[in-house]
């Protein structure tokens, strides 16, 4: 039916597209079992000791406010992460702040974390709980005076409610967000978060969303401050604000993160690169133009445990994560895999 409806909802405005399809799915009216395929016990897995029913996932940046979290879990994604969510109530950045670039597969958004706020949300979660594996991407709002503070405070308020929660320091659109990257801005942020998982006796798996613009040089530092401070998991990667070379499309050179296929390689090699250096000791989930069981299947070969998409669903509609499970199960079948565990990091 999307590709019935697609050429309509391509005619609307990419933010009023994404609120119409947010109060579609507030219906919560599609059965589960339509999204089910055959041989599905093939793609169980782990993330963060919680078993799995597949390793798809779906990317922070749709469900910014947690709203329709449990309707998408219906759609057959393995897990979902919301967010970002601040410690207040954030508007974003002025409008328009999504392009589609649909000659390059291809979106960008400026979006400045536009969410509820962790109160709202904290309480949304409470009176809804979650029917599948949820994540909590947390941030810092705009006009805070101390970041660090901010990411404390949605640790403390949302931990109870999430599977497991990502600190985002990667988006392109919050300024010095990036800096957390450095080694000396990450320690200090590690140890802040270490202090009050322990004062606040918080046990969830953290996980930390990475730039796709870091140096090679910067891989092993990261690596090993997250190793030293006992976080489970990375999220290779969030959206690029560079690669805009080899784009086609005319409002290519916006500003915003880039994410889709042209993200596809780069975050693929960054992969590859974090798998190699982490040893096993970090688990990764594999970010940026994942929209098959193809592109799924590379992360994975590429060392990544599970992955994420959000513009391939944009581009392929609520049904890509069936398509995606029927493929991904051919390729295991193919390649005389028993199950998707073995295919992470063949490939490197």
């Amino acid at each position: 039916m999307f590709s019935i409806f697609k050429p309509f909802i391509f005619t609307l405005d990419p933010e009023t597209a994404h609120d119409l399809a947010i109060n579609s799915l507030k219906l919560n009216v599609l059965p589960k079992n339509i999204f089910q395929v055959d041989d599905e016990e093939l793609l169980e897995t782990n993330l963060f000791n919680e078993k799995l029913p597949n390793p798809i996932g779906l990317a922070a940046g749709f469900d910014k406010s947690a709203e329709v979290y449990n309707s998408l879990f219906k759609l057959g994604y393995g897990f979902v992460e919301v967010g970002t969510v601040t410690p207040k109530r954030q508007l974003g950045n002025p409008k328009p702040r999504i392009f589609r670039l649909e000659k390059d597969q291809a979106l960008i958004n400026r979006l400045g974390f536009n969410n509820h706020g962790s109160e709202i949300v904290s309480k949304r979660i409470s009176e809804n709980l979650p029917t599948g594996f949820l994540g909590i991407n947390i941030g810092p709002n705009k006009d805070t005076k101390n970041k660090e503070e901010d990411y404390y405070l949605c640790l403390s308020k949302l931990s109870s409610h999430a599977g497991y929660l990502t600190v985002n320091i990667s988006s392109p659109n919050t300024d010095g967000l990036r800096d957390y990257h450095n080694q000396k801005e990450l320690e200090k942020l590690l140890e802040g978060i270490n202090k009050v998982k322990k004062e606040k006796n918080i046990s969830k798996p953290i996980a930390f969303k990475i730039s796709p613009d870091i140096d090679n040089s910067e891989i092993s530092k990261i690596i090993e401050l997250i190793i030293k401070y006992k976080i489970e998991g990375i999220i290779v990667s969030n959206t690029t604000d560079n690669n805009r070379e080899n784009l086609t499309d005319e409002q290519k050179n916006e500003k915003g993160g880039l994410s889709g296929k042209p993200l596809k390689d780069i975050s693929t090699d960054l992969i590859k690169k974090f798998y190699k250096d982490a040893k096993g000791k970090i688990q990764i989930i594999g970010v940026g133009g994942v929209d098959s069981g193809k592109t799924a299947f590379e992360k994975i070969s590429a060392g990544a445990d599970a992955v994420q998409l959000y513009t391939g669903m944009v581009y392929k509609g609520p049904g890509v994560v069936k398509e995606m499970k029927k493929e991904l199960i051919s390729i295991l079948k193919k390649e005389n895999l028993k199950n998707i565990s073995e295919a992470v990091g063949i490939n490197t």
